[in-house]
């Protein structure tokens, strides 16, 4: 079937347009004071709320989806469930909504490794999408979404300068474990598993350059985080500028 006339657009298409009025309806409510005062801190606020919800919604959704069918850890390529193929179409629209959102505040430059990500994480789930292939494999990538709930709060309270809270000392520990289980296992088992499909001209083999592309960066993210929650006196200067993390 022609992409463009594929049954899924619509439902990309309704889905990055719930983001969008999701993102206009979170933009009336009232703002932290540091917030407020500074434009970029503004929007990126904004941007953080939507990603907040996203990751609730998701994590939960991936979880529920793994629950009610199991195989999907195992039989990965052809594993397939009506919850978990608009999972994946959700998800999609998401990070359709967060490209054009920090494409069109002019954010892209400062953001370039979040938009690699995103275009990273499209061209994988869109094989799900279109293919009907590996959406067993999006679920368990999303998994790493009930890391992003304490990686999100984590860094909204940063922008918001509430380090010295309680619950800010609290949530980095829990952050470090939920980091482990939901992002760095997760990620191990899918590339162990991605790796027979090396030397191999499919599909399968375009999606482990994907996941070994990401486990770079995940991997560099992770040094990120320990050194700026555990070990600050080896942040670098404030000539290092990283805005989802270490700011």
């Amino acid at each position: 079937m022609p992409l463009l006339l594929h049954p899924a657009l619509p439902l990309l298409l309704g889905a990055t347009l719930t983001f969008r009025a999701l993102r206009r309806a979170l933009c009336r409510l009232p703002l932290p004071a540091h917030v407020r005062a500074d434009s970029l801190r503004t929007w990126r606020w904004h941007n953080l709320l939507v990603s907040f919800a996203h990751s609730i919604v998701s994590g939960i959704w991936a979880l529920l989806c793994v629950w009610q069918t199991p195989e999907m850890l195992v039989e990965i390529e052809t594993a397939w469930s009506l919850s978990g193929y608009l999972l994946v179409c959700f998800s999609a629209g998401y990070f359709i909504h967060d490209t054009v959102d920090i494409v069109v505040s002019r954010q892209a430059r400062a953001s370039w490794e979040y938009l690699v990500h995103h275009v990273m994480a499209m061209g994988a789930f869109f094989s799900g999408i279109f293919w009907s292939s590996f959406v067993g494999g999006g679920v368990l990538t999303l998994l790493v979404e009930v890391s992003n709930i304490f990686l999100t709060i984590r860094m909204m309270m940063k922008i918001n300068n509430a380090q010295d809270l309680l619950l800010y000392r609290v949530n980095k520990y829990v952050n470090l474990v939920m980091y482990f289980l939901f992002r760095l296992a997760p990620q191990a088992y899918l590339t162990h598993f991605f790796l027979r499909y090396t030397g191999q001209r499919n599909l399968g083999t375009f999606l482990l350059g994907i996941l070994l592309m990401l486990d770079v960066m995940i991997l560099i993210y992770f040094s990120r985080l320990l050194r700026s929650d555990f070990c600050p006196e080896r942040v670098p200067s404030q000539k290092h500028k990283d805005k989802f993390l270490t700011e």
